[in-house]
């Protein structure tokens, strides 16, 4: 299995950068409803809303704008393990944002689905 250890190590800095912007947010992970809200604002705001949540000066905006930036590397390290045929996710802040970026995909512009092969369960 050498050469792809990096997707676990990847995983679990993932994880602690999360929970890292999770306290900025104050973010209860087990909120399903807010954590649908934040990703519905993820899906639904695009790279320009994202560009601006990382350049403001706020604290709690930039926090969010870098969590949202976050969920792109968890989808990017789901992607490349599964093309070498391994299955990778964090820890529970991972799976209840995943969860809920999952559950909110259908708000985004055109209906975006979850991505091919991708469970909730």
């Amino acid at each position: 299995m050498s050469g792809f250890e990096h997707f676990a190590e990847d995983a679990v800095e993932l994880e602690r950068e999360l929970l890292k912007r999770g306290i900025v947010l104050d973010l209860d992970w087990a909120d399903a409803t807010a954590l649908r809200r934040l990703a519905c604002e993820a899906l639904r705001g695009g790279a320009g809303h994202l560009n601006a949540l990382l350049r403001d000066p706020s604290p709690k905006l930039r926090a969010k704008g870098e969590l949202f930036a976050l969920a792109v590397l968890m989808l990017r390290v789901m992607q490349e393990s599964a093309e070498t045929g391994l299955h990778t996710h964090g820890g529970p802040a991972w799976k209840a944002f995943g969860r809920a970026l999952i559950e909110e995909a259908g708000c985004a512009p055109g209906g975006l689905g979850p991505p091919i092969g991708w469970s909730n369960g």
